[in-house]
């Protein structure tokens, strides 16, 4: 991998570790509890926990993301990064770009 292709994921991973940051922080203020004062009906209190619920799961899901991003950013250096854990042959250059996190290569993942 060339020096400037690193440089270019690593500026794709800061780009995602803002952007997930972000959705994380607007996860969290929706899967705050609905208080039990607030006056709406029974449909609706169902709705919100539905609700809750499904936001929940994203916020988990950002917060793996976000766990993978930062072990990418720190690994970016390493002479093995882009290189597949499992047949230790080479991520390609654009699935690094969308997935920096990835540690296995298409066809072993």
């Amino acid at each position: 991998m060339t020096r400037e292709e690193k440089t270019l994921i690593k500026s794709a991973i800061i780009k995602k570790i803002v952007t997930t940051r972000e959705a994380i922080a607007e996860y969290r203020e929706m899967t705050r509890p609905v208080e039990p004062d607030v006056a709406i009906g029974r449909i609706s209190r169902m709705d919100a926990i539905n609700n809750k619920s499904v936001m929940e799961a994203a916020l988990r899901e950002a917060e793996a993301k976000l766990k993978s991003l930062l072990a990418a950013a720190e690994k970016i250096e390493d002479a093995d990064f882009g290189i597949c854990t499992k047949c230790k042959g080479e991520i390609p250059f654009g699935r690094l770009m969308i997935m920096p996190g990835s540690t296995k290569c298409v066809r072993c993942s």
